[in-house]
């Protein structure tokens, strides 16, 4: 995964703090038996998604591989093994 850049994207990034932030709110409100608090620290969880996904529509995500660049990848591999 190191010679990857998965997940290396200010789309990925946000989303994921933001998720961070829904579970920590959501389980200070359960562990405060606060039906209503944990609740809405899961519609954070899923507002973080929402963000990630609208990040990513909007360009600041991984753009997928077309199949040129996997093409030359493979090339590119099989040429350092020979």
């Amino acid at each position: 995964m190191a010679g990857s850049s998965h997940g290396h994207t200010p789309a990925a990034w946000t989303g994921v703090i933001i998720a961070f932030i829904g579970f920590c709110v959501a389980g200070v409100f359960m562990v405060a038996a606060n039906p209503a608090g944990f609740w809405a620290g899961m519609g954070v969880v899923l507002l973080g998604g929402v963000v990630g996904l609208a990040m990513k529509a909007a360009g600041l995500g991984m753009p997928k591989e077309s199949a040129e660049l996997r093409a030359a990848r493979a090339r590119a591999g099989q040429a350092q093994t020979s």
